[in-house]
C-alpha cells in the first residue's frame, strides 16, 4: 500500500460528517454501553471492598489486581481480534467478565479472605472487553487515510471521557444510595448486554488479518514499533492520574465527612476531559502530533502539582476540572498517532496496548494512593498523579523523535512488508 500524505484542508471535517458515516451508529450505541467497565470497574471495586473491609489499602490491592490483569491480557485480546475477528474474542469475554464480577461481589459480601477477592479480580480484569480499541479499529477501517480519522480519534476520546463522567457518578450513586454492590452489578449487566449486541454487528468489523495476509504469514506485533512503546509510557502517566484521582477524591470526601460529593468531584474532573476532547476535535491543528503531546503533558504535570496542597472541596473541584482539561489533548493525540505509526493489520493490538497502559497506570496508582491515604491522609494520595505524569513527561521528552513517522516507512511482518500511511500536519 502506497504511503499517504494528508494535506491541510480549508474546511476541517466535523462531527456531523463523521456521524453520517454509513453504519457508524450500529456499533457506536452498543459500543458505548459495552465500554462501561473501564469507567465503573475500578471505582466499584474500591467502594465495595472498602465498605466490607474498612481499608482503602485493601480495596486498592483488589482493584489494582484487576487493572494489572487487564493491562497484561488486553494486548493479547487485541492481537486475537486482529487475527480472528472481534466477535470471536468478545463473545466469550463478556460472559467470563460478567460471571467474574458477580463472583467477586458474592465473595466480598461474604467477608471472604483477601486472597479469594484477588483471585476473582484476575479474571474480572483479564476479560474486560476491549470495546474502545475495537471501535477505533472500525473507524480506521472505514476512514483510513482520510482527514476524518483525526476527528474520529477526538470523538472516541470524548466518548471515553463521557463514560468517565457517567460511570463513576453512576457507580458512586448506586453504591451509596442503593447497595455497596449495586455499582458492580450494574457494570456487569451493561457489559453483558452491550457487549453481545456490539459483537453481533459484523458488517462494520475489520476483516481478520488471517484472511488478508499474503500466504498466511504471521503479522508483526504493534509493540515492535518504537513509537508505540513511547506512547505506552505516556498513557501509563494518564492512568496514574485516573487511579490517583479516584482513590484520593474518595478518601478526601470521607475525610471531610461528605462521602456523597465524591461522585460530583470526580464527575467535574471527567467533565473537563470531555469538554477538552470536544474542543480538540474541532481545532485544525498546525503543530505536529509529537509536539502537541509534549506540550499537553507539560500542562498536565503542572496542573497535577498543586492537588496535594488543596484542602477545600470547591477549590479541589476547580483544580480537578483543570487537570481534566489537560488530559484529553494528551489521550487524543496519542491515539491519533497510532494510524501513522502502525500498519492496519495490527491497529487493534496497538490500541489495546494503549488502553492496557492506562489500566496498568491506574492499577498502580490505586494501590499506592490507597496506601498513602490510609497512612497519611487524602492529600498524600494526590502525590501519585504528580509522580506519574512527571515520569511520563520526562520519557516523552527524551524519546519524542521516536514518535515522528518516517516517510514511506516499512514495517516487516515475517517477510511481508506493510507501508504505513504517513499523515503530515
Amino acid at each position: 500500500m502506497a504511503s499517504t500524505v494528508t494535506t491541510p484542508s480549508p474546511t476541517r471535517p466535523g462531527y456531523g460528517q463523521l456521524l453520517r458515516t454509513p453504519g457508524a451508529w450500529t456499533f457506536l450505541l452498543p459500543g458505548f454501553f459495552a465500554r462501561q467497565p473501564f469507567a465503573m470497574l475500578t471505582i466499584g471495586m474500591v467502594l465495595l471492598v472498602q465498605h466490607t473491609t474498612g481499608s482503602y489499602g485493601t480495596a486498592g490491592v483488589v482493584a489494582a489486581t484487576s487493572g494489572v490483569s487487564m493491562a497484561l491480557f488486553a494486548p493479547q485480546s487485541g492481537k486475537l481480534a486482529d487475527r480472528f475477528g472481534q466477535g470471536a474474542v468478545l463473545l466469550p469475554g463478556v460472559l467470563v467478565h460478567s460471571a467474574s464480577v458477580v463472583l467477586l461481589v458474592v465473595l466480598a459480601l461474604s467477608d471472604a479472605p483477601l486472597w479469594t477477592l484477588i483471585a476473582a479480580a484476575v479474571p474480572a480484569g483479564a476479560s474486560v472487553p476491549q470495546v474502545g480499541p475495537m471501535v477505533r479499529s472500525r473507524w480506521a477501517a472505514k476512514l483510513d487515510g482520510t482527514p476524518l480519522m483525526t476527528t474520529a480519534a477526538a470523538f472516541e476520546s470524548v466518548t471515553d471521557e463521557f463514560t468517565f463522567v457517567i460511570g463513576p457518578v453512576l457507580t458512586t450513586a448506586l453504591c451509596t444510595g442503593v447497595h455497596p454492590a449495586a455499582g458492580l452489578i450494574a457494570e456487569a449487566t451493561l457489559t453483558l448486554i452491550g457487549g453481545l449486541i456490539f459483537a453481533s454487528q459484523r458488517r462494520t468489523a475489520p476483516r481478520p488479518s488471517r484472511l488478508t495476509a499474503d500466504g498466511g504469514l504471521k503479522q508483526a506485533s504493534a509493540l515492535s514499533v518504537p513509537g508505540v512503546r513511547v506512547l505506552i509510557v505516556a498513557l501509563l502517566g494518564i492512568g496514574a492520574v485516573f487511579g490517583g484521582m479516584q482513590v484520593s477524591l474518595t478518601a478526601f470526601a470521607e475525610e471531610i465527612g461528605q462521602p456523597g460529593i465524591n461522585g460530583m468531584l470526580y464527575g467535574v474532573f471527567a467533565a473537563g476531559n470531555m469538554l477538552a476532547g470536544v474542543a480538540c476535535g474541532a481545532i485544525a491543528w498546525k503543530r505536529s502530533p509529537h509536539q502537541r503531546l509534549l506540550a499537553a503533558y507539560v500542562l498536565l504535570a503542572l496542573a497535577c502539582s498543586a492537588l496535594w496542597a488543596v484542602h477545600s472541596a470547591p477549590l479541589l473541584g476547580g483544580l480537578g476540572l483543570l487537570v481534566g482539561l489537560c488530559i484529553a489533548p494528551t489521550m487524543i493525540t496519542g491515539y491519533t498517532m497510532v494510524e501513522s505509526l502502525v500498519p492496519a493489520t495490527a491497529r487493534t493490538e496497538a490500541f489495546t496496548w494503549l488502553t492496557g497502559a492506562v489500566a496498568l497506570g491506574q492499577a498502580a496508582a490505586v494501590t499506592v494512593s490507597g496506601q498513602l491515604a490510609d497512612r497519611f491522609g487524602a492529600s498524600a494520595g494526590f502525590l501519585v498523579p504528580l509522580g506519574g505524569t512527571t515520569l511520563a513527561l520526562v520519557t516523552v521528552g527524551l524519546l519524542r523523535k521516536r514518535l515522528v513517522p518516517r516517510p514511506a516507512s516499512l514495517v516487516v511482518a515475517s517477510g511481508v512488508r506493510h507501508r504505513v500511511p504517513v499523515t503530515v500536519d
